[in-house]
């Protein structure tokens, strides 16, 4: 045995000082590996709608659904039973209606309180008794143990079962013991969350997102194009920032930054009035929500919309000249406007503009701020860098994220590997070397990290700008368009100027070679493996089918996006994956939390099997059990070790 060998097994030792420790712990470990795979739950494309993310979160697309059918049957009513899921998904707001309307709520704790058991023993058979306990919430982590393992049926125990539920209600806390049991059931009927991408933008609550994901028990991120503006408006990154500003603005969001962030919008504000005052700034309408925006700020909003457009379009030429290596010249339109003839030259045609009421922009220098725009930028920029919660929010996003991830035999990102029109990997430059498929997005995801972290002041500047390179790149992974014709939408009503093509990505997926050939490049088998993107909303309600390549690519982005559902037609793709194989639920839009509750009413869900295993997967046939194989083997040289008097027990 080696000495390096040797050297690591005496640090194992540490942690399994004995032959009895280490034999217990081996036991422990090959048992785990012959449990059923724990479920998975994919989801993509949130953009800030937090009341229908955290309802499919809390119910885990069906998953808890699917555990009462499967433990009551034809045994409870539909009525019962939708009133117990509703009671699982929201504990606290179930139970003040069910308080205010029941008449015997003693005999109602009862009944409720044995279903829950009943549908969290169901729910823990996946795991083991270990890891149950930690999913336990710590002041009732006892109580609920007991009730789980404990069979009330069996004469010796029944009188003490049955004790325990009627002194918590008799105490006065039934209630909380019902809100412990729900929250587990939600806990256990999910192993891992694949959240893939763009949680920000569109819609009005992405920070509560962010919250509810900083408390989830285990997930990973796949980083979105617009994720990636809001990590690199967090980094200091200005063209990033005035973008995901304008954004905000066009939605009527900007108070997601006052009110979620502590960001002071003060200054915006005074220049945005004072520069546009007279300018109705018809072309920057916003995209509002009738019970969600004060119509009073429309004026104001369209004001502050132009201003961040006009600022964001100047900041991108200047960025645009600076890095000539990303090939963007040709979406610098600023210097392309006759002023005295009120058009545009966009690839060589000239279209006359909707706007041409510009008082910042100098037509011999029109990329250059004025005083007033570099103060609010400036005051802007270091607002967003100094907001404790977008920072901590934001270094979660790189801590559990990444461009990509490779996750039990599924490959999972949010937008496309770049292909080129003949569907071979398209090779693409950065930084003046060329990388392309697995290579490109690594080292598109290491600038980006630098961008954030980096001290050093040229690779935190390479890796800023690499943030707005992956937002609106036509190389980028995240973007996956030819270009990104925002100016165009605001200043030309031809539509044809509008349309942003995609990445042969998209016409090349379905093609079997082209799935092999990108499974082969990050180390997956085709026949065992699947594809799961999101990004391009899939339009449902005309035919298109989110299932590609015969189950092997699975687009799930469908509309969860409220400002997209009139074009899908529905609100959003969720993939489960459990033991048994993979199911695609397609949702129904959600009304609000407040019908949900009231009117026990659930997300309406069509859903497919994608997938069945002939053999049910086991955490054997997992990343973590490849992982706890490892930890065997590695147990069993020291349990020779220790036999073979290589290291001594330490008794």
């Amino acid at each position: 045995m080696a000495e390096s060998e040797i050297k690591y097994l005496k640090s194992l030792a540490n942690q399994y000082p004995t032959i009895a420790k280490a034999s217990t712990e081996i036991i422990n470990l090959q048992a785990i590996l012959n449990l059923p795979k724990g479920t998975e739950h994919f989801i993509t494309d949130i953009h800030g709608e937090y009341e229908q993310f955290q309802h499919v979160i809390r119910n885990g697309s069906g998953s808890v659904k699917r555990k009462i059918e499967e433990e009551f049957g034809s045994t409870l009513s539909a009525k019962d039973k939708k009133a117990l899921a509703t009671l699982i998904y929201y504990p606290e707001e179930k139970l003040q209606l069910v308080k205010n309307e029941e008449e015997n709520i003693t005999d109602w704790y009862n009944i409720t309180i044995h279903r829950l058991i009943q549908i969290t023993k169901k729910a823990a058979t996946k795991y083991s008794r270990s890891k149950v306990r930690k999913a336990l919430p710590q002041k009732f982590a006892y109580v609920i143990e007991e009730l789980i393992t404990e069979r009330g049926d069996m004469p010796d125990k029944e009188a003490y079962y049955n004790e325990i539920i009627n002194s918590a209600i008799e105490i006065g806390r039934a209630d909380q013991l019902i809100e412990a049991f729900c929250k587990v059931i939600q806990r256990l009927v999910i192993d891992h969350l694949h959240v893939l991408g763009d949680v920000y933008d569109r819609g009005p609550l992405p920070h509560k997102v962010m919250d509810m994901l900083m408390r989830y028990h285990s997930l990973d991120l796949q980083w979105g194009n617009h994720d990636i503006l809001w990590m690199g408006a967090a980094a200091g990154q200005t063209e990033c920032m005035c973008t995901l500003l304008r954004i905000s603005a066009k939605y009527g969001n900007l108070d997601i930054l006052e009110d979620g962030y502590g960001i002071n919008l003060v200054p915006l504000v005074r220049f945005a009035l004072k520069t546009y005052r007279d300018d109705p700034c018809e072309c920057f309408k916003i995209s509002f929500r009738e019970s969600e925006y004060n119509i009073l700020d429309a004026d104001l909003d369209r004001k502050m919309h132009k201003a961040l457009a006009v600022i964001q379009f100047k900041l991108e030429g200047q960025l645009i000249k600076r890095r000539p290596e990303f090939n963007m010249e040709h979406r610098n339109l600023l210097h392309k406007i006759d002023f005295k003839k009120g058009t545009v030259t966009v690839e060589g045609k000239k279209y006359p503009m909707l706007d041409m009421n510009f008082p910042t922009i100098d037509p011999k220098d029109p990329y250059k701020l004025t005083p007033g725009e570099e103060k609010v930028v400036d005051r802007l920029r270091t607002a967003f860098i100094e907001s404790e919660k977008l920072q901590r929010h934001i270094r979660f996003m790189f801590s559990k994220g990444s461009l990509y991830k490779v996750f039990n035999s599924n490959l999972l990102f949010h937008g496309c590997i770049p292909l080129d029109k003949d569907g071979s990997f398209k090779k693409v430059k950065v930084y003046g070397k060329e990388y392309s498929g697995k290579k490109l997005l690594d080292v598109l995801e290491k600038y980006a990290r630098m961008g954030y972290y980096s001290i050093k002041p040229k690779e935190k500047r390479d890796g800023l700008d690499i943030m707005y390179y992956l937002w609106t790149n036509a190389d980028s992974p995240l973007f996956g368009k030819e270009k990104m014709t925002t100016f165009e939408r605001y200043f030309i009503e031809d539509k044809n100027t509008h349309k942003e093509p995609k990445n042969p990505y998209y016409s090349w997926i379905d093609n079997r070679e082209t799935a092999e050939m990108i499974f082969e490049e990050f180390g997956l088998d085709y026949e065992t493996s699947h594809i799961v993107n999101g990004h391009i909303p899939i339009e449902s309600k005309k035919g298109e089918n989110p299932i590609k390549c015969d189950g092997k690519v699975l687009m799930i982005d469908g509309g969860f996006s409220k400002a997209y559902q009139p074009k899908t037609g529905i609100a959003g793709y969720t993939l489960i994956y459990n033991s048994y194989g993979m199911l695609l639920a397609a949702h129904e839009p959600f009304e609000s939390m407040k019908t949900a509750i009231r009117n026990e009413s659930d997300i309406v869900s069509d859903t497919v099997l994608v997938q069945h295993v002939v053999q049910r997967k086991r955490v054997a046939d997992t990343d973590v059990g490849r992982e706890l194989e490892e930890q065997i083997h590695d147990l069993k040289k020291l349990l020779k070790a220790y036999r073979d008097g290589k290291i001594p027990e330490k008794i």
